[in-house]
């Protein structure tokens, strides 16, 4: 089966504009991002997908490949349906372009679920080690059942007592594996739907569609560039 990983950016984040090149000790977020895909997979089967001339710019200054969609598209698996529209490929490796600690190791252990379950969607996930990051709504939090089936995901905490006490929690990790009709099926939509709406959370629009998801289990903790001050904790960790 034909793949590509591809790293979806927007220069226009709500939250945090420009955020896909903003300095982290030396290098732009994006570039860390794509560097870690390249060690995982190689760097001919990397792509970033944006509609920033800027961003096209800067990661063709890094030798990135780059693929230019367009500036309608609702989320970053809508662009990476776009991208592929392009690419032709089979399936498609998504790793979130504010993800610049990623683990290499992890991508390739969606990438071998999804070989080992073609046609399903594949997302990744780590236990909750703080109850500060449970208790943070930047954070998605995944409920799963016991073969690791998503039930839902949402940025409050869950699972929570009725007392409101953390007992234990998993996070996503930002690395999918989308087929390319399920990519097709999602982008089909010309709006979000109602809870991935609500929640910010594009992977419910499978849910809400019956499309069953499968959550795999990864062992290491990325920190995700949210706001500003996530990137203090980046260059923390890097050094």
């Amino acid at each position: 089966m034909k793949y590509a990983v591809v790293i979806p950016a927007r220069y226009q984040s709500s939250r945090f504009p420009g955020k896909p090149l903003i300095d982290i000790s030396g290098k732009s977020m994006i570039q860390r991002v794509w560097e870690r895909c390249c060690t995982a997979v190689g760097q001919d089967k990397v792509y970033v997908a944006t509609d920033s001339d800027k961003i096209q710019s800067a990661a063709e200054q890094f030798g990135a490949q780059v693929i230019m969609t367009s500036s309608n598209c609702l989320t970053g698996t809508d662009r990476l349906a776009e991208a592929n529209q392009q690419l032709g490929c089979d399936f498609v490796i998504n790793v979130q372009g504010d993800e610049p600690l990623i683990e290499p190791n992890d991508i390739l252990s969606v990438i071998k679920e999804y070989q080992r379950q073609p046609e399903t969607v594949i997302n990744a996930m780590c236990p909750i080690t703080a109850e500060e990051e449970f208790r943070s709504f930047t954070v998605p939090k995944v409920v799963a059942s016991k073969t690791g089936n998503l039930l839902y995901m949402s940025r409050s905490p869950i699972p929570v007592s009725k007392t409101n006490e953390f007992s234990f929690g998993f996070k996503q990790v930002c690395i999918y594996a989308f087929s390319k009709a399920h990519l097709e099926f999602f982008a089909s939509h010309q709006q979000k739907t109602a809870i991935e709406q609500v929640e910010d959370i594009e992977i419910l629009r499978f849910l809400e569609n019956d499309i069953s998801v499968q959550m795999i289990e990864v062992a290491s903790s990325s920190i995700a560039v949210d706001v500003p001050s996530d990137v203090d904790r980046v260059i923390k960790a890097l050094n």
